[in-house]
């Protein structure tokens, strides 16, 4: 008899993490004899964790906040997504050898056509953040077709850096760098076609969760908000942009799916999206319930 076989998500804290209830639910739908858990790690046990995925027993593993960039270093191999990131959102153990892949890019992307009706070629886009989120929404801004994409971030040297790591893949694009301040944003609000958050402003259970990351009077009527923070109610940006006319899509759209390509990998199999996304959404629902 076969043991069960082991999968989980990585990151600190994983208190808002849908995951576990999304693709437990993916597997026992395809009769997959795994357990999903919830790796809680603190920053000092990260080497650690990873470690263990190497388990003859442990398909792998997401990555989420904030280890998607740190993770890296820890890992034997990354594939061309992931490289050009510079982030990874998974992991496959393949026989003892850890694999990066970075599925947000696809899970972005698909989120913003299929959930958005968002194509993203040729758009003006503002992206705010520099974290392994926004590296994945500029890359896929990029390999899309953007025009012009700025970047902004409270700290101006890692968005900077993320800049400078993506423009030679931008040789249609143009990308821009800004410190996160009304005056920058002010500056270059050209009449954005798409808005990405990908900060943690918003995100329920956080000193942050009453915060928007933009100033309500700069976001364009007739553009697209994606907020990546996901949570039974709007965040205080989607809210924003709904007073100010715009079309709003949260996150949960794109971590379906992004989990959805996880699961390919670790299992060969095909996932069952409706099941993901139900499963997303009582999860989602519950968890409000609970206060969290």
């Amino acid at each position: 008899m076969s043991e069960t076989k082991l999968l989980g998500v990585i990151g600190y804290p994983l208190g808002h993490s849908l995951s576990p209830a999304f693709q437990q639910a993916a597997l026992d739908a395809l009769g997959i004899d795994a357990r999903y858990e919830r790796w809680e790690t603190p920053p000092g046990a990260l080497e650690e964790r990873v470690a263990a995925l190497r388990d003859p027993l442990c398909l792998g593993a997401n990555v989420t906040v904030p280890y998607k960039e740190r993770v890296i270093p820890l890992l034997d191999e990354l594939d061309e997504v992931a490289t050009q990131a510079g982030a990874v959102n998974t992991i496959v153990n393949r026989g003892g050898r850890l694999m990066g892949h970075n599925t947000d890019v696809d899970g972005f992307l698909r989120a913003l056509r299929e959930a958005g009706d968002f194509e993203p070629r040729g758009c003006i886009a503002l992206v705010l953040g520099a974290g392994g989120a926004a590296r994945a929404a500029v890359l896929a801004l990029v390999r899309s077709g953007a025009s012009l994409v700025y970047v902004a971030n409270r700290t101006y040297h890692r968005v900077f850096r993320l800049v400078e790591d993506l423009r030679p893949l931008a040789a249609r694009t143009r990308l821009v760098s800004l410190p996160l301040t009304y005056a920058a944003l002010q500056g270059a609000s050209v009449g954005w076609d798409l808005v990405v958050n990908c900060t943690t402003l918003g995100m329920p259970g956080t000193v942050d969760a009453n915060k928007s990351p933009l100033p309500a009077e700069l976001i364009p009527a007739d553009c697209l908000v994606f907020d990546l923070v996901y949570r039974p109610d709007p965040t205080p940006l989607l809210r924003d942009a709904e007073t100010r006319g715009a079309r709003v899509l949260d996150g949960l759209p794109m971590l379906v799916y992004q989990g959805a390509e996880s699961f390919r990998l670790w299992t060969g199999r095909e996932a069952p999206i409706e099941v993901m996304f139900r499963a997303a959404r009582e999860a989602l629902t519950a968890a409000a319930a609970g206060g969290r």
